[in-house]
């Protein structure tokens, strides 16, 4: 009976770590450049350029904050899995008790990841700032701060700079 006590709790074990590695946090993309090694033809719409020389001027009409990426360091996710394995440890009784356990981890581990994730959410990466120019058209501009611009602001926009008029 002893030997089968421990190869439940072994086999939880392992189903308590594969588990968690499933909640691990993967980049979408790879870092290296992708090249298929087929020639790339033009695009099929191009935008018009323009010369950041000109000087226009015209009016910011939208800004608005870039959420930065909500990511957790794992740390919660641990912490929620010893303290739900703790506990699960000490309800289940028995045969029971390395499935409770497993049980509490896993679901410590989902508790203590979303708490961790509830951090501040009002972070903010940059600012996208939409100006309506004076001779039609709008440019946007992603800026790390806003610094004095509000919305409604007449500007002058030259070499990529946006300055108030």
């Amino acid at each position: 009976m002893r030997k089968y006590s421990r190869l439940a709790a072994l086999g939880s074990a392992v189903v308590l770590a594969g588990s968690l590695a499933a909640c691990a946090d993967s980049p979408r993309y790879s870092d290296r450049p992708y090249y298929s090694g087929q020639p790339v033809g033009q695009p099929a719409q191009t935008y018009p350029s323009y010369d950041e020389r000109v000087t226009e001027y015209g009016t910011v009409s939208y800004i608005e904050g870039l959420h930065a990426r909500n990511r957790t360091s794992g740390a919660g996710a641990v912490l929620g899995a010893v303290v739900g394995g703790v506990l699960g440890n000490q309800i289940g009784s028995g045969g029971g008790r390395a499935a409770a356990t497993a049980i509490g981890a896993v679901g410590g581990a989902v508790a203590g990841n979303a708490i961790e994730g509830r951090g501040d959410r009002t972070s903010y990466e940059g600012y996208r700032i939409t100006i309506q120019l004076d001779r039609g058209g709008q440019r946007v501009y992603d800026v790390p701060n806003t610094g004095d611009l509000r919305t409604g602001d007449r500007v002058r926009l030259y070499g990529g700079q946006i300055s108030r008029v």
